[in-house]
């Protein structure tokens, strides 16, 4: 028997109680699209295009409103500026690269020795946790590695 598709955002949402708005639905649609973290500015000036009676209050106040009910998840960039990505309906943590922008979801079972030495070892009690780890992703380390490759053959190749 195949695997159940995995809930849509109308169904989370509808699932919670919640109001299921065409500006929450194009947003939402907008942001798990998009496959990587992307500030509110960024996803508002994409959306203008298509719908341009979407309001950017609007987009600002539906993000908060997915990160709130856990369809969106909010991270802090350089500069101190809030990028936003799409989540699962399961808990996980995330893997985000500081180049590109790209969010790779991770199962609390890759970081449950963790959690259960922060609870254990220091007798805290947790009633939420969250870890996202910030770094360069294996597609921009490849980059990296190729580019610093072509300086140096560049450089010893001229002498």
């Amino acid at each position: 028997m195949p695997a159940a598709a995995p809930p849509t955002v109308k169904d989370r949402l509808a699932a919670q109680g919640h109001r299921l708005t065409l500006q929450r639905m194009i947003v939402a649609g907008a942001l798990a699209r998009t496959r990587r973290t992307v500030s509110a500015q960024e996803l508002y000036e994409s959306l203008r295009v298509e719908h341009p009676l979407l309001g950017r209050a609007t987009v600002f106040r539906t993000l908060d409103f997915l990160v709130e009910n856990g369809l969106a998840q909010r991270f802090e960039a350089e500069g101190h500026v809030h990028v936003y990505t799409s989540c699962a309906d399961n808990h996980h943590h995330h893997l985000v690269c500081r180049l590109c922008g790209s969010t790779t979801e991770i199962d609390d079972t890759a970081v449950n020795q963790l959690i259960d030495a922060v609870r254990g070892g220091y007798g805290f009690a947790l009633d939420h946790d969250a870890l996202d780890f910030y770094g360069t992703c294996a597609t921009c380390a490849a980059s990296i590695t190729r580019s610093e490759r072509h300086l140096t053959a560049t450089a010893g190749g001229g002498q």
